[in-house]
């Protein structure tokens, strides 16, 4: 077997086989970094910045590890992206004999039984709904792998998809008809054969950390775990250590309910009724916080006099519903495991009213339902009991992990103790190809008219780059209101530049717009920071509205920060500001993907220059130049453009 500098080398099996590959010292000091984690069973963490080509780094070792091994990452795009094109491609140069699967969550897979109920039923609202299930229905028969993002004809974001689909609730498991033809449990047979599983995070703490499904098997069996996307973990591990209970739930358990009981217990006169006063106290629950989407902390929630009220009447419906359930749940599969889920709703709506320490409780609104969390302060310790047991290698990889070279932050938050880490800067030529810029006379971020002000100082910077811009704003009103004033800027003005926002069509879609149009501005919030790769001049212009603090008033956040004042601690330097550059950090990260790209990152918020932590984030970010004059940038677009 050749070693991995052989591999990575200019006449090297990567090299022959896959075109435009360029050897890169960066890359292969990190491979075999983690090869010898791989070997020694431990904890490895590494930082690589864009263009080190990590991905290779770390699936060269893994394919010629020997053991099982599962690889994670934090978006379902990256995990298609690897099983697709990135794993079958150095699989092949190395002519590795190395059976791989992919596993997604549960809702990412047709279900012939929930689609075939939900069809008879005739569930589907308006003319384009009933369309989609037909197409599902046509999808359905033909796919090997029931993956619905295979099923192109129909968006993901379809609402039927939650008709054609089961949930951990609502699977029948061994008792459902259609058992042998169930896409999930192929996919998981898959996966347990495989020598590598390519995972998403969700999915690797629901199912194969938190045993919450059948998947147990595939974290013992394993010998290395690979997560990429690293810097995501501390959220998703939160989101799942917790506990959450909603309104939709039990919408949909009354929808099956009903559904069931046409099918199996007709008689049972008193279970449509009861099933219609038990939705109906649900959405009394979801009214009673207010109108308006948003989160609510336990505090916030006490103080609305009817939430309370509407709370215990809805434990006080469920548990009705699950007696009427408990006498006819030997009638049926379907109805015992309703019967199941009205039993366990009835537990988790008691839990979430008890006071638990070193949880937080608090809801969020959607417009159509309410979600009770409960929510681990600290998910250190629980993750540092999860990693324990048989010994395997855990790496950690991104972009995006460290502040300022460090990772004491990171590793704090995960309980990794002092593991070995490593970082490996880009092997761009910042300096040539990027200028950062901090715009002087911009007022404090939380002044009146400050998304005014952002505009003015960043059109100039557009118009010189001639679109290809990406206005990335921390907040959805941010983001609303740069549209309008961009929008009318580019009329006043008569600049033919082609305005897009996030929200108008899908991630994808847009994204493709952009790159087609070449000359467009784009304006995003959250999910355009990370995970975004556009190449060229489609993209040379950057625009960060502020620091991406997150907001103090977020419920989690405030009650972590309270925690750590309790203990002593300064949560700001800590916790918040960490994170905060990690954050830029991501969408700095947008500008250069290639060594032939070039442009500015400019970032409006004063406090880069005024506060001392603002020496924090700068020192954080790329070797691009440095300036705070706007000619330097226009300078930089006409040179570019070869008007100088």
């Amino acid at each position: 077997m050749s070693s991995l500098k052989e591999i990575f080398s200019p006449g090297g099996p990567l090299a022959q086989s896959i075109s435009g590959y360029r050897v890169r010292e960066q890359q292969v000091d990190m491979a075999e970094r983690i090869a010898a984690a791989i070997n020694s069973c431990s904890v490895f963490i590494a930082e690589a910045g864009t263009g080190t080509g990590k991905t290779f780094a770390y699936l060269v070792p893994a394919l010629k590890s020997g053991g099982k091994v599962i690889v994670s990452t934090g978006t379902k795009t990256l995990q298609d992206q690897l099983f697709n094109k990135d794993l079958p491609m150095v699989r092949d140069a190395l002519k590795a004999p190395v059976k791989i699967a992919l596993l997604k969550g549960r809702a990412n897979y047709v279900c012939p039984y929930h689609l075939q109920q939900s069809l008879a039923d005739g569930r589907f609202l308006t003319r384009e709904d009933a369309a989609d299930a037909r197409r599902i229905s046509v999808f359905a028969k033909v796919t090997h792998t029931g993956d619905k993002a295979e099923c192109v004809e129909v968006s993901e974001s379809s609402p039927v998809w939650n008709h054609a689909t089961s949930t951990r609730e609502n699977c029948l498991g061994q008792d459902c008809p259609d058992y042998k033809e169930c896409f999930v449990m192929l996919a998981r047979r898959e996966a347990m054969a495989a020598d590598l599983v390519v995972v998403n995070h969700h999915l690797f703490f629901a199912d194969v950390m938190l045993r919450d499904e059948g998947m147990a098997e595939l974290l013992p069996a394993c010998n290395t775990v690979i997560f990429d996307e690293a810097h995501q973990l501390p959220e998703v591990a939160t989101l799942f250590f917790g506990d959450t209970v909603s309104t939709a739930q039990i919408l949909d358990l009354a929808r099956d309910a009903r559904t069931e009981g046409m099918l199996n217990a007709r008689d049972c006169l008193d279970l449509p009724s009861a099933s219609r006063e038990m939705e109906k106290v649900a959405k009394d629950l979801r009214l009673a916080v207010g109108l308006d989407a948003g989160r609510f902390s336990y505090g916030q929630l006490e103080e609305k006099p009817d939430f309370l009220p509407a709370l215990k009447a809805l434990e006080a419906e469920v548990t009705k519903f699950a007696a009427i359930l408990e006498t006819q749940a030997e009638r049926a599969e379907g109805l015992e495991k309703c019967w199941q889920r009205s039993v366990e709703l009835v537990q988790r709506l008691g839990e979430w009213q008890k006071i638990t320490a070193g949880y937080v409780r608090w809801a969020e609104a959607f417009s159509q339902s309410l979600q009770l969390n409960s929510t681990p302060l600290d998910v250190a310790e629980i993750f540092r009991k999860q990693m324990g047991g048989h010994p395997r290698a855990w790496i950690f990889t991104s972009a995006t992990l460290a502040v300022q070279g460090k990772f004491h932050h990171y590793c704090a938050e995960l309980g990794l103790g002092e593991p070995e880490s490593a970082c490996w800067e880009s092997p761009f030529d910042y300096g040539k190809q990027a200028v950062l810029y901090v715009p002087l006379g911009m007022p404090e971020p939380n002044s009146y008219g400050y998304t005014e002000a952002v505009v003015d100082a960043a059109f100039p910077a557009a118009v010189a780059a001639g679109g290809g811009a990406f206005f990335l704003c921390t907040s959805l009103r941010a983001m609303r209101r740069t549209h309008e004033l961009i929008k009318a800027r580019l009329e006043d003005e008569g600049h033919e530049m082609p305005l897009l926002m996030q929200g108008e069509g899908s991630k994808n879609d847009l994204l493709q717009r952009f790159r087609q149009y070449g000359n467009a501005i784009l304006v995003g919030s959250q999910s355009f920071w990370e995970g975004v790769d556009v190449r060229g001049e489609a993209l040379s212009l950057v625009v960060i509205d502020k620091i991406p603090f997150a907001p103090p008033d977020d419920p989690v956040l405030s009650a972590r920060i309270e925690q750590m004042r309790l203990q002593g601690r300064n949560p700001f330097m800590e916790y918040q500001l960490p994170r905060a550059v990690i954050n830029v950090k991501q969408g700095a990260g947008r500008l250069i993907r290639d060594e032939t790209d070039r442009g500015v990152l400019m970032i409006c918020d004063p406090r880069l220059l005024s506060k001392p932590y603002g020496r924090r984030v700068w020192q954080s970010l790329p070797p691009m130049k440095r300036t705070k004059e706007l000619s330097e940038v226009l300078k930089f677009f006409a040179n570019r453009n070869g008007d100088v």
